[in-house]
Order: structure tokens, then sequence, then C-alpha cells
């Protein structure tokens, strides 16, 4: 039987523990199911247990990340037998390796982030990798102890730049709420007969037409890309895409898309080229699934962008 995961992540005081008991207060959440709280820091704001109001709730103090592994998962849920899992994460520990180790039956339903909302712009600045691994799969970034001087503009560029369905939401130290309103309209002209991305415009579309292959599906698209044509592909099939970056050097990756043309065997690895063509979504091997297939309109050969590598703005 799965048991859902709620995971609140964010750095040192961002209120985290607090969210997570008011959470536990409101009855349409917690209506008394068996419910485990990992807890993996300890900050200003603490649990009591002996105090905390709710008998179904065991804790969890983690002290180490090695502590978190598929194996003790399923110790804790023989021992404890939760219904559903809490896990208040360490912001100094990649959330990529939590996912790596949770068992299969222990799916995460819902991800949110905090931060201190004075704070967000240096951590994002100082503390990029860890700023991106945990908004990218978030589904509310949450700001506290905002003030009306807070840079929303740049707040909402740097979590557009990870995260395009990230909810986000200011905290204010008076009491109110806001929500991030602001529109974020495309670099590119999506009605064009043919969608022209900019080299600089790259990482935001394959972005996209991955989250929203709908909207892209029939369309033509053209961009600038270096391509690969190996030995074992279909004959009619080659790839092209950039090099991006999300945060840092070493999360660099080759993000191409699949290309079908009756001329791809003319195509030689390693080069850079003009790519026109006509999206559909459909299965192909490569992608190891469905995903967005172009199909080749048009090839030329062209020179390399200024900046070789991508990278989200």
């Amino acid at each position: 039987m799965d048991i859902p995961v709620y995971l609140f992540t964010g750095f040192l005081e961002s209120g985290k523990t607090k969210f997570i008991r008011e959470t536990m207060e409101d009855e349409r959440f917690n209506s008394g199911e068996k419910t485990l709280i990992i807890v993996c820091e300890t900050g200003i704001e603490e649990y009591d247990t002996k105090k905390f109001p709710f008998d179904n709730v065991a804790f969890l103090n983690i002290k180490s990340e090695t502590e978190l592994t598929e194996q003790n998962f399923k110790k804790w849920e023989k021992e404890y037998n939760p219904e559903k899992v809490i896990i208040e994460y360490n912001g100094m520990w990649l959330v990529d390796n939590l996912y790596m180790h949770l068992p299969s039956n222990w799916p995460v339903y819902q991800e949110m982030f905090f931060a201190n909302a004075p704070m967000f712009l240096p951590y994002n600045q100082n503390m990029r990798q860890l700023t991106v691994d945990k908004i990218k799969g978030a589904e509310l970034v949450v700001l506290n102890r905002a003030t009306d001087s807070i840079d929303t503009q740049a707040v909402h560029k740097v979590v557009r730049g990870i995260s395009k369905r990230a909810q986000i939401a200011y905290e204010f130290t008076d009491g109110r709420v806001a929500y991030d309103d602001i529109e974020d309209p495309l670099p590119y002209d999506i009605d064009a007969d043919v969608i022209t991305i900019k080299d600089e415009d790259y990482a935001v579309f394959y972005r996209d037409i991955n989250e929203e292959v709908d909207k892209y599906v029939g369309k033509t698209v053209k961009f600038k890309g270096i391509c690969a044509k190996e030995k074992d592909m279909p004959s009619d099939t080659f790839l092209a895409g950039r090099h991006v970056m999300t945060c840092c050097v070493e999360d660099i990756q080759y993000l191409p898309f699949v290309c079908i043309s009756d001329s791809a065997d003319t195509v030689k690895s390693r080069t850079w080229k003009m790519i026109t063509g006509k999206v559909v979504m459909e299965y192909n091997a490569l992608y190891e699934g469905k995903g967005p297939v172009l199909k080749i309109e048009s090839v030329s050969v062209t020179t390399p962008p200024t900046e070789e590598v991508a990278v989200f703005y």
C-alpha cells in the first residue's frame, strides 16, 4: 500500500516547522491518520513532542543524511506503520538524494519550499545548486517574513528560471499573504508560422515544450543546435539540441530533440546546424517513451552561438 509523503524543504529558520504544526492542526489534512514526521534539522522553532496535541503522530529525528536509506525507510514503515509521512528536510542536503532512496511505495504527494524572504536572493547567489535542487520539484514556494521592500520581480525571475509550475506565496510580517501574479510571457511568438528561438532562449524553450508539449504539437520551430548522429540510431534519426546549465558547471547536460529526416545520414555529430521542423508527440526509443519529435523540414550549416552553453535567466 502506498504511503503518501509530504516533503517540506528550505533552509534553516525558513518557517518549515511552524507551517507543519499549522498543517497538522487543520482537520482537512489531519483527520486522525497515523502520521510519521521525520525531522532532519532543528531550528529555533522545535516540536515539543510531550505537548504535541495529536496522539496519532510519531516523531523521528535524523542526524545524518546517511540514515536516509531505502532499508531504513522500510524499517521505519514496519516500526511506525504510518498512513502518511511528513519529511522536514535539511536545507543543506540534496533532495535528489532523498528521491533516490525513497521506497517505491512512498510517493511524494506534495513538495513545498520555504525561505526567509530577505535572505532568498543572497541564498540563491551563494548556494545556487542547493536552491535549484529544492525549487525544481516544488509545487509551492513560500517566502516568510516578507516586507513591502521585497524585490518580487527578482524573486519571480529566479523561481521561473528554475520552475514554471511552482506557485509563489509571500507571508508578510503583518500577517498578510500575497501570491505572485506577475505575467511571464515567452520570449518568442508561439503563434508565428515558424516559431524562431533565439540562441539565448533555448533553455526556456526546451523546458516549456517539455512541460506543455500540447501547445507546440503541429507547429514548426526553428533553432540553432549541435547535432549527434550515432551508428546505432535508425538511419532517419539524429539528435539536435544544446548543452544547458541549470545552476553550475557540474550539472551541464546535453538536452536535444529527436529529429526525423530522410537525409539524417548526412548529419555529422558535433556539427552546428540551423534546424527547422514540425513538432509531433510520439513514442521514440531514444526518449524511452513519448516525447516531442521534430519532423525535419530543413537543416542548414550555421555557426555556433556566442555562448555555446545555454542557461536559464
